[in-house]
């Protein structure tokens, strides 16, 4: 019987993850959150069913009832976290905030069944982080002055960075951690924030090139940094970041070809320079060849997706320990070794289509400074999936980034969530610019009707339908 039932368990998740996402997609086929509401609701009801059939698959392989209540305390936090976001900020964009609680039951399903001890640590993380980034939407909504203090974030982040530089702890070859009281967080995580604040008001602000030398500088500076820290992968967020902001805030090609020449230069200095980016070209290139060395990591990623097939091995079923630093570079090998291929692209759409929500909320919103925030936001979110995802089905060298709230990693988690509670507060303000266009718009009929001309123009109506559907 309990074969049967974790059949069914491992078949049906990943069915369910189809239709989650199916659902993620379809949002994006109506304007306002109103119409979106019935496949939010259906989101939660499939969030929880799909973490409820994973944890009944540790269940039923370890009988240890302490997942039972582990299970039971996530629901609670989950469910409270969506119905506080809908009560406190009834414009707050659902999509964002139901992906990003399923992604977390995800990666505490995953790091119960490879460490519990460090499930319960990141659980602990999640929950701190989830009140605190409730906070968030009122900041940046009331705040407004956030633009303005482009110089604070350019020296909080190159400050930062220079004290990891100097004092930092060294981890596989990169001076990436920082310990203060015996707890030990990772700054560059937390950095990429200050890093998107800055360069959003650095572009926003900027009349010429005299400005954009100087923004690329102090961006170069951050990036520098992180260069000599040996955290390559992190700078080549930084840098990946800078310029497709630039991109969209000049919209011209030029700076993207020289972003790529550049990146491409940078590239091969870097691995000129350092033994260990030599060496993960090496096990990218033939990871075959150096098996029992740099190739170990990236062989065995490839072997557990190869043998999940396109419904896993269930939870236990496979060997993902057998991985180097599982839980924190190569957590989606191990999502595809055990809940499958379909499982585990359902995963991916999902945080495509978060992707493809905050470009929408950019596009939407008339501020230049927080439509670069948020497209800043966006960059950083989707271009860290795919260098994590990358590195590990060998289609790039790997990095030694985190999947964003998958991945094992108390900073990590902790910026992904305030970032995205940051996001809302731009929804907020878009909320604000749409009210206020409907408001003109209501006086401007008004005062047309009064002076006799009566009902405004076909040109008129159509653009506050287009206003009242874009809230």
């Amino acid at each position: 019987m309990r074969v049967y039932l974790s059949e069914i368990a491992r078949v049906g998740e990943a069915l369910l993850m189809v239709l989650y996402a199916s659902f993620s997609f379809l949002v994006f086929l109506y304007r306002t959150e109103k119409k979106r509401k019935p496949f939010y609701i259906a989101q939660m009801v499939l969030m929880i069913l799909i973490q409820g059939l994973l944890f009944m698959q540790m269940l039923l392989k370890t009988d240890d009832l302490r997942y039972l209540f582990f299970f039971a305390f996530q629901v609670v936090v989950i469910l409270s976290t969506i119905v506080m976001y809908r009560l406190i900020y009834p414009d707050a964009n659902l999509l964002i905030v139901n992906n990003m609680c399923l992604l977390l039951m995800i990666s505490m399903a995953i790091l119960t069944r490879l460490s519990g001890t460090k499930a319960v640590k990141q659980f602990i993380i999640v929950v701190a982080s989830l009140i605190v980034a409730l906070v968030l939407p009122a900041v940046v909504h009331r705040f407004r002055f956030l633009s303005e203090l482009w110089w604070l974030y350019a020296l909080a982040g190159i400050v930062a960075l220079l004290v990891v530089l100097v004092l930092g702890r060294v981890v596989n070859g990169s001076n990436i951690n920082y310990s203060v009281g015996g707890v030990t967080f990772q700054p560059s995580e937390f950095i990429k924030i200050f890093f998107v604040f800055y360069v959003a008001a650095a572009l926003s602000r900027a009349k010429g090139l005299p400005q954009i030398f100087l923004a690329s500088v102090i961006a170069g500076a951050h990036v520098l940094i992180l260069v000599f820290s040996r955290d390559l992968g992190a700078g080549l967020i930084f840098f990946v970041a800078f310029f497709l902001m630039l991109y969209i805030a000049r919209d011209r090609f030029l700076w993207l070809f020289a972003g790529l020449g550049s990146g491409a230069f940078f590239c091969v200095v870097a691995y000129r320079l350092f033994a260990h980016v030599r060496n993960r070209v090496a096990a990218f290139l033939d990871p075959w060849s150096a098996i029992e060395g740099a190739g170990w990591q990236v062989a065995q990623s490839l072997f557990g997706i190869s043998v999940g097939g396109p419904f896993g091995l269930g939870l236990y079923g496979g060997t993902p320990a057998a991985i180097p630093f599982v839980e924190q570079d190569f957590i989606f090998s191990a999502v595809a070794e055990e809940l499958g291929i379909v499982f585990s692209v359902a995963l991916l759409l999902i945080c495509l289509s978060t992707f493809f929500m905050m470009l929408r909320i950019s596009e939407r919103i008339r501020d230049p400074f927080y439509r670069l925030l948020c497209a800043g936001f966006g960059i950083v979110y989707i271009f860290q999936v795919f260098l994590t995802v990358g590195g590990g089905v060998k289609f790039i060298p790997l990095t030694g980034v985190t999947l964003p709230l998958v991945s094992y990693g108390g900073s990590s988690v902790l910026a992904t969530i305030l970032t995205f509670g940051i996001l809302q507060g731009i929804v907020l303000i878009r909320a604000d610019e749409h009210r206020a266009a409907v408001e003109r718009l209501t006086k401007e009929k008004q005062g047309r009707e009064q002076a006799g001309k009566g009902r405004r123009s076909g040109r008129s109506h159509r653009i506050s339908e287009d206003e009242d559907e874009e809230a």
